[in-house]
């Protein structure tokens, strides 16, 4: 006898007797896809140029994406919006950015509708609607779509991937992590990975093998329920972390340079149909140094780099050649709405001669040739956090100018392969179709047959603003349904229209040129200067890469687009512009706690994130540290807050209470007791006393004055001549009782888990000397 269902809402159908035997069950129907519903898969890809996969004419090998590509197509007039959380935004919702409130990375963000982080539930999530319909939903790998202070354990956690609609994660949360050292969430609660880089352990194969576990552990209990995956990988994103043998396969391979590169890249791409022949190659960016007029050590050192860049990326190809197999292995392939992209164009936050620490762009740090130089061997290991040079960012995204960050097309211009053997018939094809990454929503529904919601858990959902390219999967010629798209970030603006483009370069078409930096702030009378002379025109049906200016000669479509420009900026939340770059991370944002001047910490909890955790940077603070050291004495860190690329570690080693600092992997800085420290129960302190002004702008925080005390007796002392200006660390979160994920000093390997006893930890902010409140602090520690 089958069972009786009945659909939420309606009336119970079956008989309710007195009894069981004169009454018929009925049961609420489950909540079940339609049969045969394919299955969603999103790969993406971090600061992946156009120019960077084999299948888009790059020297690189990367096999699996070119199997794809050769079993569906590639689209080569795909645009994102120039940086990370904000095009992850578009792909998740089918709203534009700042429709999202995501005009900049969460970082970023600022007090105004369209930038203040929180995507707005109304702006319904793919896997929300995908859940409602019958699907499992899951998220692997890179989030950094939750405001930055949320992502403690103190939450709130709506806007956490289980909040969104994602019924299973496993990644971490922020906006690039160790490779060797993630910081790592599973659901809702920090985890630590489950080996060590000295046991092979790397973060894309544990992506990998989480995402088939989740795949499997439903599969095998209902074969017939599909599923949607946000599969997001560390890499491309600095740091550039492979394992040596890798990087050793391209030894050589970019010996001539990042010009020869473009050159050949350009060939290839005209060759293989990915742009038209008649383009023209963009120019050598005046920022990119001249290759031939290198020293040899240079250019030793930047072939290296991008060594080890290439075999990052063929070793992640290589793993998610690994998940599509397992796709085939299950049966599931064929049936998988596959859509590979990049979140943004190759990044160039390595400055001119790139870095060994991405940390020091962040705190604009300049880098140091000789250090640089020093660490060659070891760059793709776990010691550093590296990045490559503007010279292979600006080859990255090869025919295009510029890069991440700018929204001329190197910046916006993505590499996309769309794969789907069960419902696209056409195999290996290019389509040139004008699309944008908020298309990607729209196209899923209307591929799976289904209507986007009126309502997601009660709240009224605004409109998809995206237009599906459905209709171009089997259709070469089809005409682009996406006529209009404007494009903002950090105060560069363009806007794509019916095959024209405007651009507004800010600081200009380059730093070399103009003399400006990127984070200059643009005024309201620079804004007003800029309009009305700043704008340059672009037929891209005609010159895809940007390199012939019709400003002058089509002046009346270009006041229209500008006047068309702002049009959109009014619909979308565009406004305020605001240009600033890495100073926007120092500005004060809300916090689920009430701002306060003491913050207490317990052994055995999360690691506290560093935008929820005190601001330490160019003020006056101590940490103290409640704990008792065994008779026969003990080593581990009592405090920390920073990692490979700079903060400080409060440590026990060899007897002695030892503070030290890593100044962005510049320069490391140890202070340590002139004698060694007491058995038994006692308060562990650190004093930091500035003693002269900071200066940001050049990557200097304020000169401190270092004192260490026991019981509020100093015990030793030293000085800092420079610190950290803007973030101790890029995941530099307060740890207790351990110096977790990547060591912040070469003195140890992590986790450095303290060997006595951490009872509490204690970091005032007020200013106040140690030695007079050291007594306050013992009764506020026993309150707590």
């Amino acid at each position: 006898m089958s069972l009786k269902e009945y659909r939420s809402g309606t009336t119970f159908p079956g008989v309710i007797g007195r009894t069981a035997d004169v009454s018929t069950p009925a049961w609420p129907e489950p909540n079940r896809a339609k049969a045969g519903a394919a299955n969603v898969l999103f790969i993406v890809l971090d600061d992946t140029g156009f120019g960077q996969l084999g299948c888009f004419g790059s020297p690189i090998a990367t096999p699996n994406l070119d199997a794809l590509a050769a079993d569906g197509l590639r689209y080569t007039n795909m645009h994102t919006t120039a940086l990370c959380s904000p095009s992850r935004s578009c792909m998740l919702t089918g709203r534009n950015h700042h429709s999202n409130g995501m005009a900049c990375i969460t970082e970023g963000s600022m007090g105004y509708p369209g930038s203040n982080g929180n995507i707005p539930f109304e702006n319904g999530f793919l896997s929300e609607i995908l859940l409602q319909k019958g699907y499992n939903t899951y998220a692997v790998g890179k989030w950094h779509l939750t405001p930055t202070e949320q992502i403690s354990a103190a939450g709130p956690y709506d806007r956490w991937p289980l909040g969104r609609g994602f019924e299973r994660y496993y990644g971490f949360l922020a906006g690039d992590s160790h490779q060797y050292y993630p910081e790592l969430v599973r659901d809702n609660t920090q985890v630590e990975p489950e080996t060590t880089p000295e046991e092979g352990y790397h973060l894309t194969p544990d992506l990998v093998e989480k995402a088939k576990a989740m795949i499997a552990d439903a599969k095998q209990v209902a074969p017939n329920k599909p599923f949607f995956m946000y599969f997001c990988t560390g890499a491309m994103h600095a740091p550039h972390h492979v394992p040596k043998e890798w990087a050793d396969k391209y030894k050589g391979q970019f010996d001539d340079g990042w010009d020869a590169y473009r050159e050949k890249v350009f060939a290839r791409q005209k060759e293989m149909g990915i742009i038209p022949p008649h383009t023209v190659l963009s120019r050598h960016d005046p920022d990119v140094q001249d290759w031939n007029s290198l020293s040899a050590d240079e250019r030793r050192l930047y072939a290296r780099m991008m060594e080890v860049f290439a075999g990052f990326l063929e070793h992640t190809d290589h793993y998610i050649g690994e998940l599509i197999q397992f796709l085939k292995d299950l049966g599931e392939y064929d049936n998988t709405l596959i859509m590979v992209i990049s979140d943004n164009g190759a990044s160039s936050e390595g400055g001119p001669t790139g870095s060994v620490n991405e940390g020091k762009f962040f705190n604009n740090v300049p880098e140091n040739l000789a250090q640089n130089l020093a660490a060659i061997d070891e760059i793709g290991g776990p010691k550093y956090f590296n990045h490559y040079p503007w010279g292979w960012t600006h080859a990255g995204n090869t025919p295009f100018r510029r890069w991440k960050r700018e929204t001329y097309r190197g910046g916006i211009s993505d590499p996309f392969i769309v794969t789907w053997p069960a419902g696209i018939k056409a195999k290996g094809e290019i389509r040139s179709q004008y699309a944008h990454a908020i298309d990607m929503v729209p196209t899923v529904l209307e591929a799976l047959k289904i209507e986007p919601p009126i309502a997601i858990r009660g709240v009224t959902q605004s409109p998809i603003e995206g237009a599906s390219f459905a209709h171009t999967f089997d259709a070469v010629d089809a005409a682009s349904l996406h006529l209009t798209q404007y494009f903002e970030m950090f105060g560069h603006r363009s806007l794509y229209h019916d095959g024209w483009r405007a651009v507004c370069p800010w600081p200009g078409t380059s730093f070399t040129e103009t003399g400006g930096r990127f984070g200059d702030p643009i005024s309201y009378d620079k804004l007003t200067e800029l309009d009305a002379h700043g704008w340059e025109l672009y037929n891209v049906m005609e010159d895809p890469a940007e390199t012939k200016n019709l400003a002058e000669t089509e002046r009346e479509r270009l006041i229209a687009m500008i006047g068309m420009w702002y049009v959109e900026a009014g619909k979308y939340n565009v406004l305020p512009i605001d240009s600033r770059g890495t100073l926007r991370g120092a500005v004060a944002r809300p916090q689920i706690a009430v701002e306060r001047k003491q913050y207490v910490y317990y052994p055995g909890t999360q690691v506290v994130p560093i935008n929820a955790a005190p601001r330490l940077t160019n003020c006056a603070h101590s940490v103290s540290v409640e704990a008792t050291i065994p008779e026969a004495g003990a080593t581990g860190a009592l405090f920390s807050m920073g990692g490979t690329d700079g903060g400080f570690v409060v440590y026990v080693q060899n007897g002695k209470l030892i503070y030290g600092y890593n100044y962005v992997a510049d320069s490391f800085f140890r202070i340590e007791s002139s004698q060694p420290i007491p058995s038994g129960r006692h308060i562990f302190s650190v004093q930091f006393d500035p003693t002269g002004p900071a200066d940001m702008a050049n990557g200097k925080g304020t000169p401190a004055h270092i004192t260490l005390l026991v019981d509020g007796k100093p015990v030793g002392e030293g000085n800092l001549p420079v610190t950290i200006p803007i973030q101790l660390g890029l995941a530099a979160g307060v740890a207790i009782g351990a110096d977790p994920n990547s060591p912040t000093l070469p003195d140890y390997q992590p986790p450095f888990k303290f060997t006595g006893q951490v009872h509490k930890a204690f970091v005032d902010v007020t200013g106040e000397p140690v030695e007079n409140y050291e007594a306050k602090m013992r009764m506020y520690l026993a309150r707590q």
